[in-house]
């Protein structure tokens, strides 16, 4: 009977049901205890350092990267209908409404969204946790919802610098191989670019940041059966993050298409 599909099939189901509800009830908590003081501002700024400042070199790397690539095929699509010098239009809107954000929001979860799992799974087998809850800290106050609002306070800055680096990326081809001046492809960039087309991709940041946070502190916060525990919750935070941002990014997607269509 247990091997059955429909049985694991079901089983799987209250699985994820389960689990997105620990999600959600954590963020929640977490919400609840940022209400009242005490407020830990120097812990929500070294978080902020941490997450963004550190990553920001892969998000550098990474967004100069994809621009690089979505401009070099761009340019070979749009030949074909001979508007090859629109690959700025192209690679501007790609990495403002989705490339960006998204990329932005992977790096994050896998970076910060480890470094979560590991450090806060490290404090739950040496109970550490405990520690603070014996000394009146509330836990939840001050190692989650520090750690959620610096993710949600810095992916959009790294998804802003994620675009402008990608837009560079498509600069340089575009200079290289087409032999456009800075002038015209800034021109090209802007044309048709408005602030509705930017804002939100830099909107959904902020939930990639929230996820990204809740999944990372969720893991890490929960960790059971001692070091081999610890790298468990590394492993499925990085995993769980990536995929719901990508799964929610549709949603998302899908829900900003029709605010502003």
């Amino acid at each position: 009977m247990r091997d059955s599909f429909f049985y694991r099939a079901g089983h799987q189901a209250v699985a994820f049901v389960d689990y997105m509800g620990g999600l959600t009830l954590l963020f929640m908590e977490a919400c609840r205890s940022i209400t009242y003081p005490p407020w830990f501002f120097r812990e929500v700024i070294a978080q902020m350092f941490h997450l963004g400042v550190k990553s920001l070199p892969l998000v550098a790397v990474a967004a100069f990267s994809v621009g690089l690539v979505l401009a070099m095929q761009g340019i070979k699509v749009l030949s074909w209908f001979g508007a090859a010098n629109y690959v700025a239009t192209t690679v501007a809107f790609s990495m403002v409404k989705e490339l960006g954000p998204v990329l932005s929001g992977i790096m994050l979860a896998a970076r910060g969204g480890s470094g979560m799992g590991a450090e806060l799974g490290s404090m739950r087998v040496t109970r550490q946790i405990d520690a603070l809850t014996v000394s009146a800290v509330n836990p939840i106050k001050y190692l989650v919802a520090t750690r959620i609002m610096a993710c949600m306070l810095v992916l959009p800055m790294l998804a802003v610098a994620a675009n402008i680096l990608g837009i560079l990326g498509g600069l340089v081809i575009g200079i290289t191989q087409l032999g456009m001046s800075a002038t015209s492809y800034y021109y090209l960039t802007i044309k048709y670019m408005q602030l509705v087309d930017v804002l939100p991709g830099i909107g959904k940041t902020v939930i990639f940041g929230a996820i990204v946070g809740t999944v990372g502190c969720y893991h890490g916060y929960n960790t059971e059966h001692g070091t081999f525990g610890v790298g468990q919750s590394t492993k499925a935070a990085v995993v769980s993050a990536i995929l719901l941002i990508l799964v929610s990014d549709v949603f998302l997607t899908k829900l900003t298409i029709l605010i502003w269509p």
